[in-house]
């Protein structure tokens, strides 16, 4: 139901129970295997439970995954025969030029691909439970996220911001699993797996739908800070920093800023041994190196978008003193007390707040350790952090919304 990876049941069978695989069951939509995406998020979810003394420090009540759905691997069979596609299934030993050419014509015939009823009645239940909570749907094919192989940004994820009638959710729900089923063909996906010998697989497309975290802000859903986190430091820009503490790319809004290569504009960087430490500390520098864009699901407009951070972010924002602080020209100042702030100040997302509370980076520390030792090698996550407050004291919840072995 899980995965046949050899290397990944090394693993799971050590951490997941009879009662884990039970709530997979009872969220999955069709028969088969929930793909490798929602086999790592479900088993990191579990790792991060664990309250055994030899995991180190109990972190199951800071660590969460998103209430998950799973169109299972026969489903896409089932498309594929009622629409038959069986036509496309050489597509992967055409020439590259060829397949390039030709990918928009298949996405256009997914598109009015037929979806199989049951899926479909399964798919409304899910819209009546979230009601109008904004949901991503993601792939999760069978290698995505493998021991040995990423496939990352080769498939594709789309936000389904849910504000329209019942009719209208659906429709938007049901193109963004034909358009992950679209992507199994995508020409970049195709060239990975002959660039790893692995076009004869039968590499079948499962689907992930979650509701998107966040909070609803004005007219906009987003998440106070979310990004990317690794294990193992990749790239250590002073001696100083411990490679084995690990990194994150933090940015505030939906975390596809911190997931995909952006022109022109900058995640934050925290080296978790040093977090306070930059290449270059000068407010000119902090401020040339901020991130200016923020990806937002627009509730009013029922679309996602891209906006300038300043078009957004107010003083009333209730989490501002976590992520930004106020650009006073020859240097940048934390906000102390966000009641005293006007809509004239000015903000740079520097989350210098966020990376001198070492609550937030010892969970980041001490989960990514968990979760390398776990696994038996570094790991990157993508996350969302929720920040709760008791007084005026913030406290924070990691929502893990990814989580896969790194393959070099």
């Amino acid at each position: 139901m899980i995965s046949d990876q050899l290397k990944f049941i090394g693993v799971a069978k050590n951490v997941l129970s009879i009662a884990d695989l039970r709530r997979i069951y009872r969220g999955r939509i069709g028969s088969g295997k929930i793909g490798g995406k929602a086999a790592g998020i479900v088993l990191a979810w579990k790792i991060m439970q664990q309250q055994d003394p030899k995991f180190g420090p109990d972190l199951s009540h800071y660590c969460e995954i998103p209430d998950s759905y799973f169109i299972a691997s026969d489903v896409i069979y089932e498309f594929s025969v009622l629409n038959n596609f069986d036509k496309y299934m050489n597509q992967k030993y055409l020439p590259v030029e060829e397949i390039r050419k030709t990918y928009p014509k298949v996405v256009k015939a997914y598109l009015n691909g037929k979806i199989p009823e049951g899926v479909k009645e399964r798919l409304r239940e899910i819209l009546v439970k979230f009601d109008k909570t904004p949901l991503i749907v993601r792939s999760s094919s069978l290698l995505e996220d493998n021991f040995g192989y990423s496939f990352a940004g080769k498939y594709t994820s789309v936000f389904c911001p849910n504000q329209g009638s019942a009719k209208e959710n659906l429709h938007a729900l049901l193109d963004a699993v034909r358009r992950v089923y679209a992507s199994l063909l995508n020409p970049d996906a195709l060239l990975y797996r002959k660039k790893n010998d692995l076009l004869d697989y039968d590499e079948r497309m499962c689907v992930i739908i979650q509701p998107v975290q966040g909070q609803r802000y004005g007219r906009y859903f987003l998440p106070t800070v979310s990004g990317v986190a690794f294990s193992s430091n990749p790239f250590r820009w002073s001696p100083k920093i411990r490679r084995e503490d690990g990194l994150l790319r933090v940015v505030w809004g939906l975390g596809t800023r911190a997931v995909n290569r952006v022109a022109n504009d900058y995640p934050r960087l925290v080296a978790l041994s040093h977090p306070q430490l930059q290449p270059d500390n000068s407010a000119s520098a902090l401020r040339q190196y901020s991130q200016v864009l923020v990806d937002v699901i627009d509730l009013k407009d029922n679309s996602f978008k891209t906006l300038p951070v300043d078009e957004v972010l107010k003083s009333d924002y209730p989490d501002i003193a976590v992520v930004a602080s106020i650009d006073k020209d020859d240097y940048l100042q934390d906000i102390f007390a966000p009641g005293m702030l006007s809509d004239d100040d000015e903000f740079v997302l520097t989350f210098s707040t966020l990376t001198k509370d070492e609550r937030f980076i010892k969970l980041m520390r001490t989960a990514l350790h968990r979760l390398e030792e776990t696994y038996g090698r570094p790991v990157d996550v993508e996350f969302a952090v929720e920040v709760a407050r008791e007084g005026t004291v913030p406290d924070y919840r990691l929502h893990i919304l990814q989580c896969r072995p790194l393959s070099q």
